[in-house]
Formats: structure tokens, C-alpha cells, sequence
């Protein structure tokens, strides 16, 4: 299966390192001009210097709707959006009753907000072409429960998919299809290898028998899956949940 994405214009969010620069990587390999944002500046040069001159960085919150509406609409006619920003914003997991309000916000913000906004930015055009790609990226705490045990990301990425299900009806009329990953624990990144150490040797060995290819995946992997959902191969897919995850 030979995809390509020449002239599309591609925005991909959560940028500077693990999946984000994985899927970043694989739009401009693949001939698109890709918009690789972050709040990460550091990690966003070496994403770019990663794809070459197919790339270019922009310092950006997604949670900020403010600086969402600013930034997005110099990019022109988007083609394909990827919601890849997330994480716990160095947060571990913790009783209920020790959870701030702020705690709470912050991961919703860049989970769940940024996606929303993102979106809302994108839609115009994409309706005008009347054809669009939206992949929001998730996780198997949005379907099932959290590893990390914090709350509010596995509320989080339950309300993407969610939002996922609802903008695929709403944007559907004007071809534009809304799709979603949710990845299983990949060692991507300094968060997810710092839970990959907590875990120890026995709660590692856990976690790879409760998949069925007995390994872990890695970036290129959901890459791989936001590539096809991109590509002109799912153009009758949408509103769909795939897991990335070995199989559960």
C-alpha cells in the first residue's frame, strides 16, 4: 500500500518528541508540509531538524483557544490535523481527595480542550474544500482504566473519543472524516519511560503477558495507524477507535 500525502498541508500537535515526532517524521517523509507544534521548543528543533525542510515549528499551548485561533489559520487550508498533544503534565497518581482543581484543569486542558479547539480551528476550511482528515490521538485509559492511575487523564482521553463519535456526525456532511488512535504503553518518551522503571521487573513482565504479541510497540507503530487513517484508503472510515496496542 503505497500512501502519499504531496501538497497536503498537515498539522500535528504534541510535536517534540515520542509519537508526535514519530508521526510528524512520517508526513514529511511522505512529501507533506507538516506544522509541528508543541510548548516544547527545544524538542520541536529536533523534530524539524528530524524531517527536513518539509517542516516547520510553532511554539503553541492547544489549550489556549486564544493562541490556537491566532496560530491555525496561517497555516492556510489544512488538509490533515493531528491531535497528538496530551500527557499528565508531570503528574503521578494519587488519592481523589488529594486532587486540586488545577490538577484537574491542567490535564483536561491539553487532553481534551486542545482537541476541541483544534478542531474548531481547522473545521472552516476543511469545510470549504469540503474534504478533511481530523485523527485525535488517545490512549487505552480512555477505554478502559488509566496505568497511572490519575483520574482526570482517563477522563480525558474517554472525552476525546467521545468528541471523536460526535464531530464525525457533525463534520460528516462535508467529507470530512474524524478518526482516533488509542495507543497502548509504548516507551516513547521521558514520561512513559520513567513509568516503564516505577513498574520494576515484575510489574514489566505483568504488563508484556497481558499482550498478546508478548512486546511492546514503538512511535512508529501509531504512526503507522494515523498514516492509513489519513491516507485516501480510509476515506470511509469514521468516527472509529483503533487500538495500538499488541493486541488486549
Amino acid at each position: 500500500m503505497n500512501i502519499s500525502f504531496e501538497e497536503k498541508i498537515v498539522v500535528v500537535t504534541g510535536a517534540a518528541h515520542g509519537f508526535g515526532r514519530a508521526i510528524a517524521h512520517g508526513f514529511a517523509s511522505r512529501g507533506a508540509r507538516v506544522h509541528a507544534c508543541d510548548v516544547n521548543e527545544a524538542g520541536l528543533e529536533e523534530t524539524i531538524a528530524l524531517c527536513g525542510a518539509h517542516a516547520s515549528a510553532h511554539y503553541l499551548d492547544v489549550g489556549n483557544r486564544a493562541e490556537v485561533q491566532a496560530l491555525v489559520p496561517s497555516f492556510g487550508a489544512v488538509d490533515i490535523l493531528v491531535n497528538n498533544a496530551g500527557g499528565v503534565r508531570g503528574q503521578i497518581g494519587r488519592p481523589i481527595e488529594e486532587i486540586s482543581e488545577s490538577d484537574w484543569q491542567a490535564i483536561l486542558d491539553v487532553n481534551l480542550s486542545g482537541a476541541f479547539f483544534m478542531a474548531q480551528a481547522v473545521a472552516p476550511a476543511m469545510k470549504t474544500k469540503r474534504s478533511g482528515r481530523i485523527i485525535n490521538i488517545s490512549s487505552g485509559a480512555g477505554l478502559g482504566i488509566s496505568l497511572t492511575g490519575i483520574q482526570s487523564y482517563a477522563s480525558a482521553k474517554a472525552g476525546q473519543i467521545g468528541l471523536t463519535r460526535q464531530l464525525a456526525h457533525e463534520l460528516g456532511p462535508w467529507n470530512i472524516t474524524v478518526n482516533n488512535v488509542a495507543p497502548g504503553f509504548v516507551r516513547s518518551n521521558p514520561a512513559t519511560e520513567r513509568q516503564w522503571e516505577v513498574m520494576g521487573e515484575d510489574g514489566q513482565q505483568r504488563l508484556l503477558n497481558n499482550i498478546a504479541l508478548k512486546r511492546l510497540g514503538s512511535a512508529e507503530d501509531i504512526a503507522a495507524m494515523v498514516m492509513f487513517f489519513a491516507s485516501e484508503h480510509a476515506s470511509w472510515i469514521s468516527g472509529q477507535i483503533i487500538s495500538v496496542d499488541g493486541g488486549k
